[in-house]
């Protein structure tokens, strides 16, 4: 079962993703992760150890939640402290008693893998109150550059955006009684996955295509968001309950996206500045579209910027790290021994 890896997630490197094994350290839990003594908690499911994933899990757990998270092989993921990580398989039970449920497996061609495999499990579970689903910017198709916002209809022309809004519209089906969050996110970096490591693997390209923006969020700021949300969502419907016997319900859309839309280039260009070495030589694009993968081809064929101000506003929050310079620099960071700024 795949992640989410997020819309553009290798552009947020310079390059398509990779797959790249995700990194064991803490998911900048100084920022996301510190306990809040009386809000409300609750017990989360985590649909979905991966990179974000595991990084959301461990944010909950800090912050006072009972976590339990997901694997196809328990045994091949090690349980951090406070998350109990369960077979994808036999996730009902965990299901059922769950108030929050947090999905970041990616679709198939045979649609959503949590859906079709516990679809009945959701909907008889009477405590679940909110669903997270990690989704894609991609759902917005190509905009030839312009502004999308919250309340952009989805317009998606690559089958990638076509399996992910048929997800999305599976999940909102199940927003009866509770509250669903589409987490539509821009490209996924973080430790382990940024062009830090591109660099020191010989592997950044610095293609310049003037003009042609990408979407990004660290993988620490996806944690926060749903953290904030999960909060936000517990806190109203026990608000609610108390007044009116009644929670929360419905769906929304909210963008992963930091602050600054950011050519690919730069993006290199800052990673190398940090590490102090040269960034590689300029390319055009069509010198590196003649080298790139099928996968790589259609992250560059769309271009639109992406706004989360309205996101931040529901939420009540910042991004950590507002744009990729200030992501790097707390990569770099916590690569040294540092605790980020």
């Amino acid at each position: 079962m795949a992640e989410a890896s997020g819309d553009e997630a290798g552009a947020a490197s310079g390059r398509p993703a990779t797959g790249q094994p995700e990194t064991e350290r803490p998911a900048g839990q100084p920022k996301t992760g510190q306990p809040k003594t009386g809000q409300p908690t609750g017990r989360l499911v985590v649909a979905g150890l991966g990179y974000a994933g595991m990084a959301a899990a461990r944010a909950a757990a800090a912050a006072g939640w009972v976590v339990c998270g997901t694997a196809r092989d328990p045994s091949r993921r090690p349980a951090p402290p406070g998350i109990e990580v369960i077979p994808f398989d036999a996730a009902g039970p965990a299901i059922a008693a769950a108030t929050h449920l947090l999905v970041t497996a990616a679709p198939g061609a045979a649609g959503d893998p949590v859906l079709a495999a516990h679809a009945g499990a959701i909907r008889a579970a009477r405590r679940l109150a909110w669903i997270g689903y990690v989704s894609t910017t991609a759902v917005y198709g190509d905009r030839a550059g312009g502004l999308v916002d919250e309340d952009t209809p989805p317009a998606p022309r690559q089958e990638r955006g076509r399996r992910r809004l048929a997800a999305e519209l599976g999940w909102a089906a199940l927003a009866t009684g509770r509250t669903v969050d589409l987490l539509r996110t821009g490209g996924i970096y973080g430790p382990g996955r940024s062009a830090l490591n591109d660099l020191r693997e010989g592997t950044a390209r610095r293609v310049i295509r003037p003009g042609h923006r990408f979407s990004r969020i660290h993988r620490d700021d996806i944690a926060h968001a749903a953290l904030a949300a999960m909060e936000q969502n517990a806190a109203l419907a026990a608000m609610e309950q108390t007044a009116a016997g009644k929670a929360a319900s419905g769906t929304r859309v909210l963008h992963l996206v930091d602050d600054e839309p950011a050519e690919s280039a730069a993006v290199v260009e800052e990673a190398a500045r940090l590490l102090g070495v040269p960034p590689p030589p300029a390319l055009s694009f069509a010198e590196a579209e003649a080298a790139m993968s099928p996968m790589a081809r259609s992250f560059w064929s769309e271009r639109r910027e992406v706004s989360s101000a309205r996101t931040q506003a529901l939420l009540g929050i910042r991004w950590l790290y507002p744009t990729y310079r200030e992501g790097l620099r707390a990569i770099l960071q916590e690569e040294q021994g540092e605790r980020p700024a």
